[in-house]
């Protein structure tokens, strides 16, 4: 009776909440209906705990609880990832748990859902991965063209089609010691997929900023212009966007918001990035007062430094200030912004499916460049041992 009366209350609450966010001009599904499910949730499995005299959800959200505080005190940090990650590891042993105790069919079904997405995880494996990669680099090259940035999804499957011919054919034919001396590239994939794991989760899980319509200042970020004047389509998505919140502020709050364009002239560009964003917006009817340009950046780090000088020019105390990109370039331009001291979160827009690979593996080496002393002396302490153990092999062979 229990299940079937939460099952009723959590879908009406779904009906009700997709009905309400139609009627919005920016509907927004996946927050409300996760905080409903969430929250349902959350009480029934409290009911369950009370009835049997238990208490280990309680330490299960305290941990969430400290895992959130921890992410919001600064949401810039990879190892909230691992956390996260950490989290629903033991999210799903306490369900497991939690049905051989109370053999509840809703903690069954919730146990066997997240089973199978590990499970689905396990199945897709190594050479499925190498044939979506495959498919996915020929799509990103027939429609973006030939860069070294479009090429990265073929690098990979390239990189992983050597590694499983090497597992299959090579590391029973050749001397343990060379086994040894090899063992640095699979260690290396490896642990670099653990940290495009954790860069994932925590990129997503940014995904979910929802400011305040109180800001003061909102930066677009530049990108390529197309024939060097006009925005391409990747970056009328950032434009329109932060024109979406810009309007809906004004709308429902009246708060005063200027919109800073961020983005200098290209060697191959006829004006600057700033300067056309600008245009695009004045032909969507924006005042031009509430238009800045920072037309001197090169880069996503000058372009929050130039603009948080733009936004220190008004003086104005307890600054609200938000970004917007593309979702998948958000996560590393917040950390730019809280480098140069500046406290903005991003708003993500939409990309093409097919793209969003592609542009997350870009990212990611980006955010391994920025940390790349640690990582790598990760993987020279590793190296080192892996060459020890080879001369070891070899000198006293087994």
């Amino acid at each position: 009776m229990q299940a079937i009366l939460f099952l009723i209350v959590l879908f009406s609450g779904f009906v009700f909440i997709y009905l309400q966010q139609r009627k919005q001009n920016n509907p927004q599904y996946f927050v409300p209906l996760s905080a409903w499910g969430s929250t349902v949730l959350i009480v029934y499995l409290s009911i369950i705990e009370l009835q049997n005299k238990s208490f280990y959800l309680g330490i299960i959200l305290a941990l969430l609880l400290l895992i959130y505080l921890n992410y919001k005190r600064d949401k810039t940090q990879l190892i909230n990832g691992l956390l996260f990650n950490f989290w629903f590891g033991i999210f799903g042993i306490y369900l497991g748990f939690h049905f051989f105790q109370t053999r509840d069919l809703i903690v069954l079904g919730l146990f066997i859902l997240l089973f199978m997405l590990v499970l689905a995880l396990a199945i897709f494996g190594m050479i499925s991965l190498i044939i979506l990669l495959y498919w996915n680099s020929l799509i990103v090259l027939k429609r973006e063209g030939r860069s070294l940035g479009n090429l990265l999804t073929l690098i990979l499957a390239i990189a992983l089609s050597m590694l499983l011919l090497y597992n299959a054919f090579i590391i029973n034919k050749i001397p343990e010691y060379l086994v040894y001396l090899f063992a640095i590239l699979p260690f290396s994939l490896g642990y670099f997929a653990t940290v495009f794991l954790n860069f994932a989760t925590i990129s997503m899980i940014y995904q979910l900023n929802r400011p305040k319509l109180k800001q003061d200042f909102i930066i677009v970020l530049g990108a390529g212009l197309l024939n060097g004047e006009k925005v391409t389509p990747l970056l009328s998505r950032r434009i329109d966007t932060a024109l979406n919140f810009y309007q809906r502020q004004k709308q429902k709050t009246g708060h005063p918001l200027k919109i800073i364009f961020s983005g200098g002239q290209g060697p191959d560009e006829k004006v600057s990035e700033a300067f056309a964003m600008k245009q695009y917006a004045l032909e969507q009817g924006i005042p031009e007062e509430d238009l800045l340009l920072e037309d001197l950046s090169t880069s996503t780090q000058t372009n929050m430094a130039f603009s948080k000088q733009i936004i220190d020019s008004y003086n104005i105390d307890h600054v609200k200030v938000i970004f917007s990109s593309n979702n998948y370039h958000i996560f590393r331009a917040a950390i730019f912004a809280r480098q140069n001291q500046l406290r903005a979160d991003g708003i993500g827009a939409k990309t093409a499916l097919y793209y969003l690979p592609n542009a997350f593996l870009r990212e990611f080496i980006a955010i391994v460049a920025v940390h790349k002393k640690r990582h790598f002396l990760i993987i020279g302490i590793a190296g080192l041992f892996l060459l020890f153990m080879a001369v070891i092999t070899f000198l006293i062979p087994q």
